[in-house]
């Protein structure tokens, strides 16, 4: 298959970001908890800061932008958002980070040489919420992967985005049995469970199995609940609604990079240094 590397540098409510290098170029979407965490990350890969070529915001929760004041101090790397969610920053007109913003309608679609990224919506309880599906052609072909976390539910906008990638970075955030017996207040459970809120493991799992019969190989679940989910519990439910065994499913880990694995049987891989360099 074509050379393309997907990583989430760490993935959960404490932040998210997730690299992507193909068609030579490298990219971010997301760039959550601090600074020094997302080079600390790009270095155990083998990157570096200075190599991002760009960087997609999905929304405006802090858990996903965190690090983009600090970054933009000492770096011009410019930060593709919607409009809607970088009316966050203009509480601040002398932040640094207005150095960098580039502001798109909710719907756009961006080139960085051969990589093509388009946003797509999805909806959260934030002022505006996005997606985004990366399209790129080589030798061996076409090829598209996606990214979609923070979706209260799946929707056909959602679908269609995806639909026939071959691979996917795809929000497991919670059990449900877990989440409404936990020690979350309650008006955080229904936040969480109601349309505007987060993807359950059921869900994920059900949405999985459409796209691995549309052409999904391979799987990275992400943002994980440390509270309300275990990537056993994620993985188990994930794969037991994927008759076809070839389907490759990762369990993004929530402080530490997990490689998008593109091997023939699937396994849980998170949580811990092994996450770092894919099959190795």
């Amino acid at each position: 298959m074509s050379e393309y590397r997907i990583c989430a540098l760490y993935s959960g409510s404490g932040g998210n970001s997730v690299y992507i290098c193909a068609a030579g170029k490298k990219i971010l979407i997301d760039a959550g908890k601090n600074a020094r965490s997302l080079c600390r990350a790009l270095s155990e890969i083998g990157s570096d800061i200075s190599e991002i070529d760009a960087i997609f915001i999905t929304h405006e929760h802090c858990d996903h932008i965190s690090a983009l004041e600090v970054l933009s101090k000492k770096h011009s790397i410019p930060i593709h958002i919607t409009d809607i969610s970088a009316e966050k920053f203009d509480r601040k007109p002398e932040a640094f980070i207005h150095r960098n913003l580039v502001r798109h309608t909710e719907e756009y679609e961006e080139y960085l040489g051969e990589l093509r990224v388009r946003s797509f919506r999805t909806p959260h309880d934030s002022l505006m919420s996005v997606g985004y599906r990366i399209d790129f052609s080589d030798d061996d072909g076409a090829h598209s992967f996606g990214v979609a976390t923070d979706i209260g539910y799946v929707t056909k906008g959602i679908c269609k985005a995806l639909e026939g990638c071959e691979a996917v970075v795809l929000e497991s955030n919670h059990d449900i049995e877990m989440l409404k017996s936990g020690p979350y207040p309650y008006e955080l459970k229904q936040r969480i469970l109601s349309n505007r809120g987060h993807l359950s493991n059921r869900d994920s799992a059900v949405f999985g199995a459409h796209l691995a019969a549309t052409g999904t190989r391979f799987f990275l679940l992400a943002h994980l609940s440390e509270e309300n989910n275990t990537p056993d519990t994620a993985f188990d439910e994930f794969i037991s609604a994927i008759a076809d065994t070839s389907i490759s499913v990762s369990v993004a880990a929530p402080d530490a990079p997990t490689e998008m694995i593109f091997g023939k049987e699937s396994e849980v891989y998170a949580f811990g240094e092994d996450n770092i360099g894919g099959n190795s």
